[in-house]
């Protein structure tokens, strides 16, 4: 398998995870914003690359094997979204120098490290749209962009190029122009020859220029042939998955479902429907069975066990929040993630029960005060990390589904038989087998220590507290 199928992926959205080392020239004079203080749009907090190194230690002790950094090239945003400078790390970041740093202390600790890739637009700031916001028609870089009339409208509300999302603050760059592809590809080539692990590619989808893309993973590829390639796909994704372009997607139909199973009555589905979660509809067992089933047949075993599953990110509201504080269904979700195909994938701050609705509420900085974590949370992500990293056949293993009834599941993973009660009730796992387990035999749950001795073709388990799960394995 590649180094990035089935590997612990931690998200981290840089200016709000952890302030330390010395900025870049040009070095800032302030203000900051208070690190406690709720998140503005337009603050910035100042948290830097050095800063994640400094954490590392955090990390591998939850068990992280790959870090997903958002946005850190210059820009004038403090999600970074809005490049200026491709080449240059940002100075509030702590410059080159910062993420060289980052990635010599990661992979001195077996960690990978993946950057995002924002290829569909630029900020304004970006030299080739300031030359022709300055020099107007007249800039040899008008095809650059998809300019509809001079002077440009770049502060309106109406821009007359086009835009992301009409955003006058991201207009869109003219891949179809040679030179700009060409600048593109030396981007992406750069920074993997540079050490970055992967991309994280920004709505490649709106790049809508397959032999881009092709030749992006060509160039990638080349430059470092075990390279990690994710788009940022929202729904399903079976163009993007068949070999040439991407080896997985951000896997949110899968993170849909698991909500859709484990949030029940509890999951806010009016504030997930306000962001790119949209609409979840309510899954018993079964349903959320035929679910997963028809994602891990849709595409490539080898995407399958690739993809970057994820319930949250920076554009959802956070998973606590979701689930408005309950605990006990967070643990199940987060725990489902390490114990189905792919990559899962945590949201900074998530193990900890941080809380926030919307961007910017959703993007706070991580709150490193233990006694303010929810400490079971990160208790049981560590386990779960600790418990794939001991037993490599969940990370590669089909899934098969054994029995689902009402809020009960039970699937296996190779020799592997995981049983999960996503009700408010105790469950008596007293379920049938289909031949999983072969008379005679004991079993012990890898989580609880218990042991059973399945008769008659049934598993007999204790009884499974609400909102848990128990991994049995023959002995």
């Amino acid at each position: 398998m590649a180094w990035y199928q089935g590997a612990f992926f931690y998200q981290i959205f840089p200016d709000r995870f952890f302030r330390a080392g010395p900025p870049a020239p040009p070095a800032p004079t302030g203000p900051l914003e208070p690190w406690e203080a709720p998140p503005t749009l337009r603050g910035f907090k100042g948290g830097t690359l050095f800063g994640v190194a400094e954490k590392l230690p955090y990390l591998l002790e939850l068990g992280v094997e790959a870090i997903y950094l958002n946005p850190v090239f210059a820009s004038t945003a403090n999600h970074r979204y809005h490049t200026v400078d491709y080449f240059q790390v940002d100075p509030l970041l702590g410059g080159n120098g910062a993420l060289r740093h980052l990635l010599e202390v990661a992979h001195a600790h077996g960690v990978r490290v993946i950057l995002d890739g924002v290829f569909n637009h630029t900020g304004r700031g970006f030299f080739a749209f300031q030359h022709l916001l300055e020099n107007g028609p007249e800039s040899p870089y008008r095809d650059w962009y998809y300019v509809k009339g001079f002077p440009l409208n770049a502060y309106g509300s109406s821009p007359n190029y086009e835009a992301w999302w009409g955003n006058p603050e991201l207009p869109k760059l003219k891949v179809e122009t040679p030179e700009v592809r060409a600048y593109l590809l030396k981007v992406a080539e750069h920074w993997i020859r540079f050490g970055a692990d992967g991309w994280r590619l920004d709505v490649p989808n709106e790049i809508q220029d397959l032999e881009f893309w092709r030749e992006f993973r060509r160039r990638v590829k080349g430059a470092n042939p075990e390279a990690y390639i994710v788009g940022e796909i929202w729904e399903e994704a079976d163009l993007w998955l068949r070999g040439d372009l991407f080896d997985a997607t951000m896997n949110y139909p899968l993170g849909r479902a698991i909500l859709g199973f484990v949030g029940g009555e509890a999951l806010d589905r009016e504030l997930a429907a306000r962001s790119g979660l949209g609409r979840i509809e309510p899954l018993q067992a079964l349903a959320f069975s035929h679910r997963l089933e028809d994602l891990f047949r849709r595409y490539p075993w080898e995407a399958v066990t690739a993809q970057m599953n994820l319930l949250t990110s920076h554009d959802t509201p956070r998973l606590l929040t979701l689930l408005r504080g309950e605990v006990a269904r967070a643990k199940l979700a987060l725990s489902l993630l390490f114990l189905l195909p792919g990559n899962p994938t945590v949201y900074y701050g998530e193990e900890i029960g941080m809380e926030g609705g919307h961007d910017p509420e959703n993007r706070g900085g991580m709150v490193w005060d233990e006694a303010r974590w929810k400490g079971e949370i990160r208790e049981a992500i560590r386990r779960m990390a600790a418990l794939r990293k001991a037993h490599p056949l969940l990370k590669s293993a089909p899934y098969t589904r054994i029995y689902a009834q009402d809020g009960h599941l039970a699937f296996a993973r190779g020799p592997y038989l995981v049983v999960v009660n996503a009700t408010d009730r105790p469950f008596l796992q007293d379920l049938p087998l289909h031949g999983h387990f072969p008379r005679g035999g004991a079993a012990v749950d890898l989580l609880s220590g218990a042991v059973c001795h399945p008769q008659g073709g049934r598993l007999c388990g204790p009884e499974l507290p609400p909102f848990s799960l128990a991994v049995w394995q023959e002995v």
